[in-house]
């Protein structure tokens, strides 16, 4: 197995921990307002959160890897890294149809990469020193990462609702 065929297998594992957690939000008795809760104020929600996972993924897989436009750039200034949560939540359909999108995106982005091109430093990642390897690395941490904080949002959306 080589470190593509690893990394991916290791995003599958992490997309669906994240779907899980998509499909608790789910089976509340409001989706919207569980999408919607923050933690405090001007925190972000889950579905920010969730919302988040899938642009960064579409980022990486077009504009920051191959130089093209995404099909969700108007997404992009409300979820992307930096951004500030709004109050207009997605809908759970939006939210799974991001995260599936981007991923079959990064796939097909990653496919054209081989293990001869993991020391290559991507042009958007020239300032940040960013190598394809690390690239992988980072991919693979921000989807837990941001997984973690939209499933401590849901215990305390429930912790709340009591």
């Amino acid at each position: 197995m080589d470190i593509f065929e690893l990394t991916t297998d290791i995003w599958k594992f992490n997309r669906e921990r994240t779907l899980a957690t998509l499909d608790e939000i789910e089976k509340a008795s409001d989706p919207r307002a569980a999408l919607g809760w923050r933690p405090g104020p001007e925190r972000a929600h889950m579905a920010w959160q969730l919302m988040h996972i899938g642009m960064t993924e579409e980022l990486f897989a077009t504009q920051r890897l191959l130089g093209k436009t995404s099909d969700y750039a108007e997404l992009a200034p409300r979820f992307k890294g930096g951004s500030t949560p709004d109050d207009d939540i997605p809908s759970l359909e939006s939210i799974r149809d991001l995260l599936n999108q981007s991923r079959e995106h990064l796939l097909s982005t990653m496919a054209t990469f081989t293990t001869d091109d993991l020391a290559i430093i991507p042009e958007p990642f020239k300032e940040r020193g960013w190598t394809l390897a690390t690239i992988l690395k980072i991919v693979a941490w921000h989807e837990p990462h941001h997984q973690g904080q939209a499933h401590l949002n849901l215990n305390l959306f429930r912790a709340s609702q009591t």
